[in-house]
């Protein structure tokens, strides 16, 4: 399968938490960054060629997903959609950089027609479900080698499902939430056994400000 190289980065608290409640914004606790970590999180974005979230992430957060804190251009902007269904107020579909909403064929014309009226590119894979490998290919061909994933859990989950993520950057945020349905890292149903686990390779550690990096090769397994 042809795909560009995808980095998942993310910050969580230390217990792995994304948010305070389910359905709650992230970027509540985003704010609890210090400023350098959150420079390191926009530089990260300047090099890349684009980023993607989920479009849940994009109703619940509304994210701009651009560089604006460092010198650097913002990557091209990825949102799996598979109804057409995010909001047309969404910050993603701003003219502060490009954006490309992925679609399947199932999506309704008159919203992929509003879409693209706001100045975003519509892509179209799959028939029921966005077609995440057709999409990759498709990035692919568009110049996109090498792709930022910033969330959310139920976009993570299908792609680690898929053996799509290569590399992993956690910014922890040195708070804990708690919380039994708290969102975390990685969503989905999980796994059913010790043999379905996917393995990761410590590469690096780090601290930016007050906070802990640590990045991961992904390692899956030969089944």
């Amino acid at each position: 399968m042809i795909r560009p190289y995808v980095t998942l980065i993310s910050e969580m608290t230390v217990d792995g938490k994304l948010t305070l409640k389910r359905g709650l914004s992230s970027k509540i606790i985003m704010g609890l960054m210090d400023l350098e970590s959150q420079k390191f999180l926009h530089k990260k974005r300047t090099e890349f060629d684009a980023i993607m979230v989920g479009s849940n992430t994009i109703k619940i957060d509304n994210s701009i997903l651009t560089n604006r804190l460092v010198d650097g251009k913002s990557p091209i902007r990825v949102v799996p959609c598979s109804d057409a269904s995010i909001p047309l107020d969404s910050n993603v579909l701003n003219r502060d950089a490009p954006t490309i909403i992925v679609v399947s064929r199932r999506a309704d014309a008159q919203k992929v027609q509003m879409i693209r009226e706001k100045g975003a590119d519509v892509m179209v894979c799959g028939d029921d479900r966005v077609d995440l490998s057709l999409m990759m290919e498709r990035l692919v061909e568009r110049g996109i080698k090498r792709l930022m994933v910033e969330g959310g859990p139920t976009l993570i989950w299908l792609l680690i499902q898929r053996r799509m993520i290569d590399h992993i950057v956690l910014i922890q945020i040195p708070y804990i939430i708690g919380g039994d349905s708290t969102p975390s890292l990685v969503g989905g149903p999980g796994v059913d056994s010790i043999d379905q686990v996917v393995s990761t390779r410590l590469t690096d550690f780090y601290k930016v400000g007050n906070h802990l990096i640590t990045e991961y090769d992904v390692i899956y397994n030969s089944k």
